[in-house]
């Protein structure tokens, strides 16, 4: 069996992106097993796809605050990563950081070059180094460099192929789609009173609003769309797993830059990508199923251009 270990660690868009660079390998390369470095916030992730054997957590956000508190834990750590020899480690996320935990594993690395890779000086720590350009899509970007660590040839065809558990979620409507306002940053906000009048537009075809959250102010956003929509949910916080089972069984998703949004991509339903102070070219959605990208940075979609494209994924 050919053991390999890929590098991924964060963020949720950039894990997501390399989904379809997995299902490749997994296709081509039946015979690999394969294990997943990843923060620890994100390890329920790389769980989701069923070629990955054995996922790996690191959590060197947490040690670099406090390096010598977290010494036993990196050690066990790196205890874990070194539990056998591997045949091929694909750092395909081209940072030093990534490159540093490549470098505690055993096996040949793997990576892009140094033009390739988004810090140069990471492919010092590559044996082999592979030159993909950086003027297109991060997923594609992924795919071409496992293409060429592993010697095989992609295609057009785009699959993520997730398992997404059927989970019970009590407050979970019959027919929703789930609205993405909250997002990292406020310039990447899209005005709160176009996520009500969709809200509304919506819930007069019969179907309700789900507004998740990740933290605190992003509750207190969705409480007040969702107070002002109709039959809108502002449901309790989501573990990744629960997310991903609410996504996947959505009528559409409209939701500005993040994570989530690239996660509906990734379990196949009609997803809208509303882009305010960034531009989609390089990291907006994509899949072979319904995906569109509007806005750009600083210039934000109109709401009808939003609800256009919201009702062309419903049909």
């Amino acid at each position: 069996m050919f053991q390999t270990l890929i590098i991924r660690l964060s963020s949720m868009g950039d894990i997501i992106h390399n989904f379809p660079a997995l299902s490749d390998l997994a296709k081509h390369r039946p015979d690999i097993a394969i294990d997943w470095v990843v923060e620890e916030g994100f390890a329920a992730l790389p769980a989701l796809h069923p070629a990955v054997r054995t996922v790996i957590p690191t959590a060197l956000r947490r040690w670099r605050k406090a390096p010598l508190q977290s010494k036993a834990e990196f050690l066990n750590f790196r205890r874990q990563l070194r539990h056998c020899q591997y045949d091929l480690i694909l750092d395909s996320q081209g940072l030093i950081k990534s490159a540093f935990i490549a470098k505690q594993a055993l096996g040949p690395i793997s990576g892009y070059d140094k033009i390739s890779a988004r810090e140069g000086l990471a492919s010092l720590a590559y044996q082999n180094t592979y030159p993909v350009s950086r003027n297109q899509h991060a997923i594609t970007r992924n795919r071409q460099l496992s293409a060429q660590a592993f010697n095989y040839t992609i295609d057009d065809n785009i699959v993520y192929g997730l398992n997404i558990p059927k989970l019970d979620l009590a407050w979970r409507p019959a027919h929703y789609a789930v609205l993405l306002s909250a997002t990292s940053r406020s310039d990447k906000e899209w005005a709160e009173e176009n996520w009500i009048t969709l809200g509304k537009r919506l819930n007069a075809m019969g179907i309700s609003s789900v507004l998740p959250w990740g933290n605190a102010i992003e509750q207190e956003r969705s409480q007040r769309l969702a107070a002002a929509i109709p039959n809108a949910i502002c449901p309790p916080r989501m573990s990744l797993e629960e997310a991903a089972s609410l996504l996947a069984s959505s009528q559409v998703v409209v939701g500005v830059d993040t994570g989530l949004a690239h996660l509906a991509a990734a379990v196949a339903v009609p997803v809208i990508a509303i882009f305010c102070a960034s531009d989609p070219e390089l990291t907006g959605v994509l899949a072979s199923s319904y995906a569109v990208n509007l806005g750009r940075n600083g210039v934000p979609p109109s709401l009808e251009s939003v609800w256009q494209a919201t009702l062309d994924g419903m049909k």
